[in-house]
Formats: structure tokens, sequence, C-alpha cells
């Protein structure tokens, strides 16, 4: 026979795990400084910059 359990307790537990678990994830994602948001978007926006100037640009004649 199994052990006996009370579900209520159990049911509580797992939605604290998930909840630590959520709240993990969620440091990772949006716990950053703005220093890093900022360096991040600088680094973004340069390598756009250098692939708009690789672009060509074919000219139609009409």
């Amino acid at each position: 026979m199994g052990e006996i359990i009370n579900l209520n307790k159990a049911r509580k537990r797992k939605a604290r795990l998930d909840a630590a678990a959520q709240a993990a994830q969620n440091r990772v994602r949006f716990g950053r400084t703005k220093e890093q948001k900022q360096l991040d978007a600088a680094v973004t926006e340069e390598a756009q910059r250098k692939l708009d100037a690789l672009k060509r640009e074919d000219l139609k004649e009409d």
C-alpha cells in the first residue's frame, strides 16, 4: 500500500515549485541592467548600419 498524502499540501507544494521555476526564468530573461540593455542595442544598431552599407541597390530604368 502507498503512502498517504494530503492532497492540499501536495497541490500547494507543486504550485510553490512551479512559481519558483517561473521566477528563475524571469530573472534570467528580464534581470539585465540598463547598461547591458544599452550595450546590446548599440551592438545591434552597429550591425544593422554595417549591413545597410553593404547592400546593393538595383537601379531599374523605366
